[in-house]
């Protein structure tokens, strides 16, 4: 299992458009993939967007990612370049 954090700098948050893209690019991914936004306890699967969604991550908010599987190690780097260019 490896995680990360990432601070939301998109002015809208994690809205519909990136939500889209990430969903898409993690459906790809072999291993399990979980999201929580800080101060929630509710856990998110990014391979569903009414999940990611559901979170309602807005600007200036923390989300901790969690990767566990087979690809773990690509799927971190992956997702960290996603998090970094588009939200």
């Amino acid at each position: 299992m490896q995680q990360f954090q990432h601070l939301v700098t998109d002015t809208l948050g994690i809205h519909a458009r990136p939500a889209g893209m990430l969903v898409k690019m993690s459906t790809e991914i072999q291993s399990t993939l979980s999201m929580t936004k800080e101060g929630c306890s509710r856990v998110a699967d990014l391979k569903k967007i009414f999940a990611v969604m559901s979170l309602g991550v807005k600007s200036g908010e923390t989300v901790s990612v969690t990767v566990t599987g087979a690809d773990e190690e690509a799927a971190v780097i992956k997702l960290k370049n996603f998090f970094q260019d588009n939200l």
